[in-house]
Formats: C-alpha cells, sequence, structure tokens
C-alpha cells in the first residue's frame, strides 16, 4: 500500500504522520533510540536511491551522456549508486530468507540476509561517495538482534513510498519523512532526544528573524541540523537560490553528526559539516572563518566544558567565561565568528539574562554596552523535548546599522512570548505559523526603515504593553543589567468592564468581611471541640 493521505486540494494530509506510525508499529520491543537509526538509514537509502534512479533515466534519454559514469551523477550533485546498492535490489529480495551478494568490503561471494544486503549496500554507497559520506551510513542491519522480519516489512513500506507527489509538482516527500521522524524519535527519547533535535517552531522563529538568504550560515552545536533545513527552506520560500548560501556546522556527537549529514543529504544541501570529539571550545572547525549568520541551539548551562588552555583565548573579548557554565562562552564564540555585519539567534537557558554569579553579570554588561545584543525573546516553558524549564533567545548583532536597516544603535527589543503556543500533547508545547510571525514582524517592524516595513505591508513598530519595548541602554543599565523581557514590557492594558473603582472595592470589600464572619464561626466551632476534649 502507497502511504499517502490527499487533501481536498491535492496537497498531502499528514503523509510524514502516517509513515511514521506505520514504521512505528513494526519496531516491536526495540528501543526508539536503537530504531532510530534503523529507520533513518533506510529513508535515507531509499532517497539516494530514488533520486540516482531519476538521473539515471534523464541521462538514458541524452545523446552523449553515459549513465553508468559516476562523474555524470556527480556534476548533477547526485550520489552515485552502484547496483548492488539501488532500493529495487533490496525490495526484491527484502522477504528472502537467504540472499548470496558479493561482499564489497572482500570481493568475494557470501549468502546472508536482508540485514547483511542492507549493510552490504551502505558499505557500497560510502565506498562510492566517500568524500561526502565517509563514516556516515549505519552498518547495523545484520545484528542478530534485529528482527529480519520487521527489516523487510520496513523495506516493503518505504517502497511505497512516492518520492515526487505534492500540490506543487515536486515536494520531497522523503527529506519530510525524515525530518519528522527526528522529531517524534526526539519526543520519545525524551531529554536524549534534546541533544539532537530543536523544536521547528523555534528554528523557523530564529530563522525568520534572522532572514538567511545571502551568505555563510553557521551553528557551532549543529545536532540533527534543523537550523540549516530550515534556512534553506526560508531561501526557497523567498524565491531564492539554494547556491546563495553556504553552510557550515560543527558537532561533538559522532552519531548525531552522522544524523546532521543524512538529514542534509536527503534535503540535497551541500555543506561542511565537521566533527571532533573535543568539540567546539577546543577543537574550533573554522578558526578563521567569519559568518553572516549563526543560529544555535547549544546545550543549557553545561559545566565540563572548561580546560586550561581555554584561559586566554581571544574568543573571550567580554570577559572570561566562568569554570562551572558554558552559556557566555557559547555567546561569545559565536560573536568571534560573526562578520562585521554579522547576525546570530541562540536558544540559551532563562538564567543567562540575569544570573549574577561566578562574573556572568559582568560578561552581560559588557556585551550590553559594547552595544552586540539585539533583542531578547522570552519563551514560554514546556517547549523542548530535554527540559521543561522555559528558554530564551538572544540575537546578537555586530553592527546595527547594517545592510540598510534603521540605526537602533544603543536600544534593545524586548519580547515576551510567553503567552504564545499551543499544547500539542500533556507535555509539550508549540508556536503556531501566526506565532512565529507575531514575534519576526515585530522585530522586522522595529529593525527595518519606514519604506521597508511599507513595501512588506507591515505597520509601524510601537512598544505593545505586555509583549514588546525598546529599551535604552540607560534604561538596561538601571536594571542592572538584567535582561529579562518581562522587565521591561510592563503587563498588557486591560479592558474597561465599565464597573467604577468604588463599585469594585464595595463589592471586594463585602467579600473580604464574609471571610472574616466565616473565621470567626470556624473559630468558635473549633474552641467548643476542644472544650468537650478536656471535659472528657
Amino acid at each position: 500500500m502507497a502511504v499517502k493521505m490527499k487533501a481536498a486540494n491535492g496537497g498531502d494530509l499528514g503523509f510524514e504522520a502516517e509513515l511514521f506510525k506505520a514504521a512505528d508499529k513494526l519496531r516491536g520491543n526495540l528501543e526508539p533510540s536503537e530504531y532510530k537509526h534503523v529507520a533513518l538509514g533506510l529513508i535515507f537509502l531509499k532517497y539516494i536511491s530514488e533520486a540516482f534512479e531519476a538521473q539515471y533515466e534523464k541521462l538514458k534519454g541524452e545523446a552523449y551522456a553515459d549513465a553508468e559514469d559516476p562523474e555524470e551523477y556527480l556534476a548533477a550533485h547526485v550520489f552515485w549508486v552502484p547496483p548492488e546498492a539501488r532500493w529495487a535490489n533490496l525490495q526484491a529480495n527484502a522477504k528472502r530468507p537467504e540472499i548470496a551478494f558479493v561482499d564489497v568490503t572482500t570481493g568475494k561471494e557470501k549468502k546472508g540476509d536482508i540485514g547483511g544486503l542492507i549493510d552490504n549496500a551502505m558499505e557500497a554507497i560510502e565506498k562510492a561517495n566517500i568524500t561526502v559520506l565517509k563514516d556516515v551510513l549505519p552498518k547495523i542491519y545484520s545484528r542478530p538482534q534485529l528482527d529480519k522480519t520487521m527489516l523487510g516489512e520496513l523495506v516493503d513500506l518505504f517502497s511505497n513510498v512516492d518520492m515526487k507527489v505534492g500540490h506543487d509538482g515536486a515536494q520531497d516527500l522523503l527529506g519530510r519523512a525524515y525530518e519528522y521522524f527526528i522529531s517524534q524519535f526526539a519526543g520519545a527519547e525524551g531529554k536524549r532526544g534534546g541533544e539532537f533535535f530543536t523544536p521547528r517552531s523555534v528554528v523557523r522563529t530564529i530563522v525568520e528573524v534572522l532572514e538567511p538568504v545571502k551568505g555563510r550560515v553557521y551553528d557551532p552545536a549543529c545536532g540533527s541540523g534543523g537550523m540549516f533545513v530550515q534556512s534553506e527552506r526560508f531561501v526557497e520560500d523567498h524565491q531564492g537560490r539554494r547556491s546563495d548560501i553556504a553552510v557550515y556546522g560543527q558537532e561533538r556527537n559522532h552519531t548525531t553528526w552522522r544524523l546532521c549529514k543524512m538529514n542534509l543529504a536527503v534535503r540535497g544541501i551541500d555543506a561542511d559539516i565537521a566533527w571532533n570529539n573535543e568539540g567546539s571550545f577546543l577543537r574550533d572547525a573554522f578558526p578563521t572563518l567569519k559568518f553572516d549568520y549563526a543560529m544555535a541551539n547549544p546545550p543549557f548551562n553545561i559545566s565540563d566544558w572548561w580546560q586550561p588552555s581555554l584561559a586566554d583565548d581571544p574568543r573571550w573579548t567580554f570577559g572570561t567565561p566562568p569554570q562551572g557554565n558554558a552559556n557566555f562562552a557559547w555567546l561569545q564564540h559565536i560573536l568571534h565568528h560573526l562578520a562585521p555585519r554579522g547576525t546570530a539567534g541562540v536558544v540559551l537557558a532563562n538564567g543567562s539574562m540575569s544570573s549574577q554569579q561566578s562574573g556572568e553579570g559582568d560578561i552581560r554588561k559588557a556585551m550590553i554596552e559594547g552595544d552586540v545584543v539585539d533583542c531578547m525573546v522570552a519563551l514560554p516553558g514546556q517547549l523542548f523535548y530535554s527540559t521543561q524549564i522555559p528558554a530564551c533567545l538572544w540575537f546578537l548583532a555586530r553592527d546595527k546599522r547594517a545592510n540598510g536597516h534603521r540605526d537602533r544603535r544603543g536600544e534593545i527589543l524586548f519580547i515576551d512570548a510567553r503567552k504564545l503556543g499551543h499544547m500539542v500533547d500533556r507535555t509539550r508545547r508549540e508556536f503556531s505559523h501566526d506565532d512565529v510571525a507575531k514575534i519576526a514582524e515585530t522585530y522586522h517592524r522595529w529593525r527595518n526603515r519606514s519604506e521597508s516595513n511599507e513595501a512588506r505591508g507591515l505597520e509601524p513598530y510601537a512598544d505593545e504593553p505586555g509583549f514588546c519595548r525598546s529599551a535604552s541602554l540607560d534604561d538596561v543599565s538601571r536594571h542592572g543589567h538584567v535582561l529579562t523581557p518581562g522587565r521591561f514590557v510592563g503587563s498588557a492594558d486591560e479592558e474597561d468592564d465599565g464597573v467604577s473603582f468604588e463599585e469594585r472595592f464595595g463589592a471586594l470589600r463585602a467579600k473580604l468581611a464574609e471571610h472574616f464572619s466565616e473565621g470567626r464561626d470556624l473559630e468558635g466551632q473549633i474552641e467548643t471541640a476542644l472544650s468537650r476534649l478536656v471535659a472528657q
């Protein structure tokens, strides 16, 4: 069966959810953390095989093209898939208990099952595309713990996914499915899931505020690559060209790095994603590069990041971060990598806005006085898989006059978005499209020149009590350089219900007298009961 649902207008209705539900039924007793790599690896294999087949058919129709020449595929940014690794071969053998195939490592024929055949396919694809996919693909399918009947059924399930279906005629369903599967596995894994996945509505908020259309985009703790996927989607949605964006990222968790590489591959995104055990602080993969945009959701409040070699690091322009908390190390690392007109959006724990311990208050003060803090957004709780505590968004700017924007030097925009969002289940909240638009449009109305806002159809910026306020650095200084939006935006105006103060006060006073009277009655009853107890 094909796993698709069609809306009345021809668009896809719940495609990703239906596919995940069907795939999850096959999981059995396998833990989500293990099954994640099984399912995502197969989606990736299906994707690149489909892309290869489409290019193969195209080349066969061209007079001077050689459909069996790997160079022809490289030129078209399509992975070369050897015959033994093509999806049709896997599909044809999915239900066979014993399969004979040539081992790509030894070159000798061997016998195995569908798990061995899939591992062999992964190995073959890595060897054929070693510069991009070396050590990326999972080769876990021949493990005895994996039910081979389940693997065969999963191959059948993904075989029925139509690759290029959608109301625009060219939607990449498997790319969408890969991203959706990552989000669902993140939810199933709870705190561990948050280590590799940032909720899409949070990523969209950062992307819609920064508007990365042209230049270098950087994430020093890139997880599974969600920031990059949304950036590329933003470019496409605004009729830009993917080639105008260059993507750079670093990730210290090797398993997560592999997820990221596959995630970007199924979206057709060329990227330089570095991995090393040390991470961005100790072994910066791009020490001399500057970036036009930086977007990051680094791990909150990590305490095991410090090494003595970092003591006099040139990145600490605003002060050496405390050894027990990396929050201000992340902010300064990102600022260090921003180009002269660069901007950044960073997710951090709320404590970063107000903490005074271990010199954090001094660093925050220096950043404020250095005029690199552009906008602060307070987020509601329950947005993240890894933590239920509320977080915030720091938006940084090297030059608040840059790119034809309004000169906002000496000002910071504060947005209190804690009342936005809706619950999608018992434990997690999401921003709607309108919520994201409200935050982003508020920022752009504040940041852009009047003519630019008029061209976008946006009203001029005005402070909105309870939601947003533009505050001067002097005002921020009077608040002790604390950046919590709630301190600045005030309370929303209450609607006048027509009841006078005297009438409202009288009603409250009468209610209070009633409570006092009930209290005295209760006091008398207690004293009577105690007297009886003593008399006995």
